[in-house]
């Protein structure tokens, strides 16, 4: 069993999940960070209870907060979830198998699965996410909505993380909207620029690929539901981005 990581969670009133993600990590990890910002229900406390440090810090987005935690380890291997994912059994063993002083990789990423409730999302899979890496040769990527783990030597584990990533498709459909807007503003702040087709061709494009370049289309009812949605998510994100150029416009 493996006793030099230490797992690092980012955490905002997940009383939910942070009990089975905590208990999930300490099969692999003799350190538990768990990074708060300022939960109001009872995640610090079971957090405590089940003796994860617990750091309170107000956020700071997801890549920043990520790498803020990065300064609290004692271990320089460290496993980076979130609270709505959880190692599969054959990922557990896998880690346990790794000798990860005597190596030369500098990081491992891994498949995730990722569920809607209870439903299996096909489309989205493999979704491969660094997460296992060595702080010290790796550097974070603190820019972006979805911030990772950035180095050029990644040993590619065929095992599993699961992703409970939303409770139902309203909740996709809310966090897509949210996302969308992170991203324009995030394109915009950084230069870039959207044409009047941008929101027709990427939210047809995001709809064909998932339904079929991934497959989608195969998987039920629910898989049609994620292509709208994913849809919806990149049509927005260009049309948001072309409210802030017609402002920008406007104010000249």
């Amino acid at each position: 069993m493996q006793k030099n990581i230490t797992a690092t969670i980012i955490t905002l009133n997940e009383e939910k999940h942070i009990k089975e993600v905590i208990e999930n990590v300490q099969k692999v990890c003799d350190e538990v960070i768990v990074v708060d910002s300022n939960s109001t229900d009872k995640t610090v406390e079971i957090a405590k209870a089940l003796g994860a440090i617990v750091i309170e810090q107000k956020f700071l987005g997801d890549g920043k907060q990520k790498a803020f935690c990065e300064q609290f380890s004692k271990n320089d291997w460290l496993l980076s979830i979130d609270a709505d994912e959880r190692l599969e059994e054959e990922a557990i063993k896998k880690i346990q198998g790794l000798s990860l002083n005597k190596n030369t990789y500098e990081a491992y990423s891994f498949r995730r699965k990722s569920f809607i409730g209870k439903k299996y999302i096909r489309q989205w899979y493999p979704d491969r996410v660094t997460r296992l890496y060595d702080k010290s040769r790796c550097v974070y990527n603190v820019d972006g909505a979805h911030a990772s783990v950035q180095s050029d030597n990644v040993n590619d584990l065929n095992v599993d993380m699961l992703h409970y990533s939303f409770e139902n498709f309203g909740e996709l459909v809310e966090k897509a909207y949210r996302y969308a807007v992170e991203f324009a503003h995030i394109r915009h702040k950084e230069g870039k620029r959207a044409s009047w087709y941008d929101p027709f061709i990427h939210g047809l494009g995001a709809m064909f690929k998932g339904l079929i370049v991934k497959g989608g289309i195969f998987g039920g009812l629910h898989e049609w539901h994620v292509a709208f949605a994913s849809s919806y998510n990149a049509y927005m994100k260009y049309v948001v981005m072309l409210e802030l150029q017609e402002n920008e416009y406007n104010e000249k």
